[in-house]
């Protein structure tokens, strides 16, 4: 199948990649010329401008926006509907607010255009081990780009059955799944990344207090040799998961985590959630306190803001600002 990919950085690009190698083809356009002349020599085909990636698509087109949310995203998406034709697909798989996907695809039906939100996540590793996929969207436009979504979506891989799912008819086994209507996707993802915040804070925290249980004035003296912890955690243990992995990895390169400031960003999803919550007047004590732990982090700094910042870096390549 042919996609148009707008926005070619740590994700994007990747997409792409895995996409050729999934025998698909892709004409790409990036602001930054640079990574247009990688793609190409990866064998995609570049586009000097939205203008030229739309003449080198065949209707009906899809064109797939990578960019950050907000003013990007939607300046980009008006500039498509603006050169595209009836039946045409935009896909947006950044990290947009599902409310502007709502308010999108209502602004394209009109020109009968197709508009699908794809929560994409898998960071810098997604181009080896896939990508998980929340789509929301019309059935139909869905349906056509089931190909896409397949290559990049990680497939059943050696992951045991869940019981009870057998009679299940779902592709997510597979790890892509049509949510629903316009924002589903968006808004699935919105949650996930809250959960995220939730579970990364649980496992700074814990880290930190066995690196405290060496100060003075306890009771008790414990030199915990924390690489060695978070590796024996991955093995057998409940507290196990992809996040811990990326910990463990991170703590055995520099077990002080001296390079990072501990200083954690967070990219808006946590935000969202917590907001999202409070409309559908719904508890969310952990997810709550671990943004906010998040926002603490940029006035003093701790190891648990350290572990934070690894985990970060690990799965999406994000790098903190320098500690001030």
């Amino acid at each position: 199948m042919q996609l148009g990919m707008i926005g070619l950085g740590r994700m994007g690009g990747n997409m792409v990649r895995r996409l050729m190698h999934g025998g698909h083809a892709c004409v790409v356009f990036d602001l930054n010329a640079q990574t247009v002349k990688q793609c190409e020599r990866d064998g995609a085909i570049g586009a000097a401008s939205l203008g030229d990636l739309i003449q080198k698509l065949t209707p009906p087109r899809a064109v797939w926006v990578m960019l950050p949310a907000g003013a990007a995203t939607d300046e980009t998406v008006t500039a498509l509907a603006e050169r595209m034709d009836a039946d045409d697909i935009i896909l947006d798989g950044g990290n947009s607010h599902f409310k502007d996907d709502i308010r999108r695809a209502k602004a394209l039906k009109p020109k009968e255009l197709h508009y699908v939100d794809v929560g994409t996540s898998g960071g810098v590793w997604g181009v080896e081990r896939g990508y998980c996929l929340t789509v929301g969207g019309e059935q139909e436009p869905v349906r056509r780009l089931d190909p896409i979504f397949r290559t990049l979506a990680p497939g059943k891989g050696d992951i045991p059955e869940t019981p009870g799912r057998d009679q299940m008819n779902s592709t997510a086994e597979e790890g892509y799944l049509h949510c629903g209507p316009a924002g589903a996707g968006h808004f699935v993802k919105m949650i996930h990344n809250g959960i995220e915040y939730g579970l990364m804070q649980a496992y700074a925290e814990g880290f930190d207090i066995l690196r405290s249980a060496r100060g003075s004035g306890l009771d008790y003296h414990y030199e915990l040799n924390l690489p060695d912890i978070a590796e024996v955690w991955r093995r057998g243990s409940v507290v196990g998961s992809w996040l811990l992995d990326l910990t463990a990895m991170a703590l055995a390169e520099s077990p002080e985590l001296s390079e990072f400031s501990g200083e954690v960003r967070d990219s808006g999803e946590g935000r969202w959630t917590i907001a999202t919550a409070v409309e559908e007047a719904v508890p969310a004590d952990v997810l709550s306190a671990a943004l906010y732990a998040r926002f603490r982090s940029r006035r003093a700094h701790t190891f648990a803001e350290k572990i934070l910042s690894a985990m970060r870096f690990k799965f999406g390549g994000h790098v903190e600002p320098p500690q001030t």
